[in-house]
C-alpha cells in the first residue's frame, strides 16, 4: 500500500530482496533434493511415524493433503498434515520437510513454550491482520483529506490503531522465528538419531531446512519494514 505516493517506498526494497531470495531457494533446495533418495528407503509419511512412535506419541495422526509444501501441523486435532510429494515421497525433501511438521507435533507434546504463545495469539493475530490494513488506509485518507486540525487528529489516533494491530501481526511472525527454528532442530536431531536418512544425505535436510527457515526470517523482516514505512508516513503529519 501507498507504494506509488511516496518515496518510504524505497524501505520495502530490502526486505522484498530477502523475502525473494528465501522463496527461490526454499523451492530450488525442495526441488533438488526431492530428486535425490533419503538412502533408506523410508517415505516422508513412514519416517515421521517412526520419529513420532519413538517419542510416545502413537495418538498423532498423518493425512494428506492437497498443494505443494502446503504441510503443517495442526496442535487443535493433533494431526500432521502432509502433500503428497512428502507423504509419499523417499526424498531427502520428503523426509526433512515431514519430520519438521513431527518437530511441532513433540514441541506440542512438551509444552514449548513459543509454541503455546503463537497458538495463543492466532485468533487475535487474524483479527489484527484483517483490520490493521484497513484502520492504517482510512485513517492516513483522513489526516492528509481534511485540513482542519480536528480531522487531521482523528485521522491519525485510527491510523494508531491500525499500526498497534500490525504490531500484534508483527509479534506473530517474531515468535515464529523460535518455533520453527526449533523444530527444524527437533527433526534434525531425531534424523540423524533414529537413521530416518543416510549419513551422506543428511546435510541435504539441513539444507532444505534451513532454506525454509528463512522464508520466517524473511516474513519478519518485511513485517519490520512495512512498520518502520508506517511510522514514517505517520510521523510525516505531526
Amino acid at each position: 500500500m501507498f507504494y506509488y505516493f511516496d518515496p518510504t517506498f524505497i524501505i520495502l526494497i530490502p526486505a522484498m530482496i530477502l523475502a525473494f531470495i528465501a522463496q527461490g531457494l526454499v523451492q530450488s533446495r525442495f526441488k533438488t533434493y526431492m530428486r535425490i533418495d533419503s538412502g533408506t528407503g523410508l517415505t516422508g509419511a513412514q519416517a515421521a511415524r517412526r520419529m513420532l512412535d519413538m517419542n510416545g506419541l502413537t495418538n498423532v495422526g498423518i493425512n494428506q493433503i492437497p498443494g505443494t509444501l502446503s504441510d503443517y501441523y495442526n496442535p487443535s486435532d493433533r494431526t500432521i498434515n502432509l502433500s503428497a510429494d512428502v507423504l509419499n515421497g523417499r526424498s531427502v525433501s520428503a523426509v526433512a520437510v515431514a519430520c519438521h511438521e513431527a518437530g511441532h507435533a513433540l514441541q506440542h507434546a512438551k509444552g514449548y513454550v513459543p509454541l503455546k504463545i503463537r497458538d495463543a495469539i492466532v485468533p487475535i493475530t487474524n483479527i489484527a491482520s484483517s483490520i490493521s490494513w484497513v484502520l492504517i488506509m482510512v485513517g492516513l485518507g483522513l489526516a492528509f483529506s481534511y485540513g482542519g486540525e480536528s480531522g487531521s487528529n482523528i485521522g491519525l489516533t485510527i491510523m494508531d490503531i491500525g499500526i498497534l494491530a500490525f504490531c500484534v501481526v508483527l509479534f506473530f511472525h517474531l515468535i515464529t522465528l523460535p518455533v520453527e527454528f526449533n523444530a527444524s532442530g527437533r527433526a534434525l536431531q531425531q534424523i540423524q538419531m533414529l537413521g530416518l536418512v543416510s549419513p551422506e544425505n543428511q546435510p541435504g535436510c539441513r539444507k532444505v531446512l534451513s532454506a525454509a527457515a528463512m522464508t520466517y526470517v524473511a516474513a519478519l523482516a518485511t513485517a519490520l519494514a512495512n512498520l518502520l514505512r508506517l511510522l514514517v508516513i505517520r510521523n510525516s503529519r505531526d
